[in-house]
């Protein structure tokens, strides 16, 4: 695995590896009865008149009728292979390594993040936060990234199985560490962590409510319609929250990706989990999950110079996410009474 390469003039990190190719529709190596086109599963969480059952691959025996699968990835973009040759600017680069896994959130191919129902979102949830505890259990684990993307414009056929990319590494990436920073200096000047201010001071890009948690637009967005989703309260620990706390999570998420994809047909968007370092007390940060729904092509000024163009102010995106996320609550709450 080749080490991560740092751009001397602006900073930029980057790891080169080739394109993975995950498979699509039932052909997908995701799929159930593809198993042996993966690593062997690390969890493979069954349900079982309605009990959860954890399992994994052992040998030659394959946990077949699978819920939820957990797997090494076939083409990581880290591994745990330690490598020191570091070069010096202006080519320099650093010693990277971890683990990534791949989370398989459902064995049916043809559902999506917006569609999965609110059980099978809590189970991926639960999934998530037993690896994240135990992935800071290994050896030199400083930080857990999570993320996903979805391809809405990928026909029934060719459709990629939704998957979840788990990261350990053995530094904390740099757009948390500008966030941990950031933290500490807001906290400094208002004695208050930056997402409790906006919770507590910004009514006008606010998204959706539920118990715990809260939906809402960015100030400064990278897209329009971009949109964040954290708790109400100040909370730095993602692995210590409550399993029903993670049950409203699952409504806020099932209910915002599925109001979005209303909004826009076939839209592409990613997810990214922004969490603190658990093993670290001054690397927290108010936890929260980020979505970048990709509605436009970067123009020059925003790859060359950094500066975003919206069209859409997210007063306005807030707007129009609040009337269709608002139906979209609606109707997920009476399928489940």
């Amino acid at each position: 695995m080749e080490n991560m390469r740092v751009d001397c003039l602006s900073g930029r990190f980057t790891i080169i590896r080739k394109d993975d190719d995950h498979g699509k529709g039932a052909n997908s190596a995701y799929a159930p009865g593809n198993e042996t086109q993966t690593n062997p599963s690390i969890l493979s969480l069954i349900v079982r008149d309605g009990i959860l059952q954890r399992g994994r691959d052992l040998d030659e025996e394959i946990v077949k009728d699978w819920s939820i699968r957990v797997f090494e990835s076939m083409n990581p973009i880290i591994d745990t292979t330690e490598n020191n040759v570091c070069g010096k600017a202006p080519f320099e680069s650093r010693s990277v390594r971890g683990h990534h896994h791949i989370l398989v959130p459902t064995s049916d191919y043809t559902q999506t993040f917006a569609t999965m129902d609110l059980e099978q979102w809590w189970r991926t949830l639960v999934v998530i936060q037993d690896h994240l505890k135990w992935l800071y259990e290994q050896k030199s684990v400083s930080y857990v990234a999570i993320y996903a993307d979805h391809d809405g414009t990928s026909s029934a056929d060719s459709k990629i199985h939704p998957h979840l990319n788990i990261l350990s590494f053995n530094m904390i990436p740099p757009t948390i560490t500008h966030e941990i920073k950031a933290h500490k200096q807001n906290q400094e000047k208002q004695i208050m962590c930056p997402i409790c201010l906006i919770i507590k001071s910004d009514k006008s890009r606010r998204i959706l409510q539920t118990e715990n948690f809260i939906a809402f637009c960015p100030w400064s967005p990278s897209y329009p319609l971009e949109f964040c989703i954290a708790p109400k309260k100040h909370f730095t620990s993602f692995a210590k929250t409550s399993q029903s706390d993670l049950r409203d999570l699952a409504l806020i998420m099932r209910v915002m990706l599925g109001g979005l994809t209303n909004l826009i047909n076939d839209v592409s968007y990613s997810m990214a989990f922004h969490l603190s370092a658990e093993r670290r007390s001054s690397y927290q940060i108010h936890w929260h999950i980020e979505v970048y729904p990709v509605t436009k092509k970067y123009s020059g000024i925003e790859r060359g110079f950094g500066i975003h163009i919206n069209d859409m102010s997210s007063e306005d995106a807030a707007k129009k996410l609040a009337t269709v996320c608002k139906k979209e609550f609606a109707t997920v709450v009476s399928t489940c009474n």
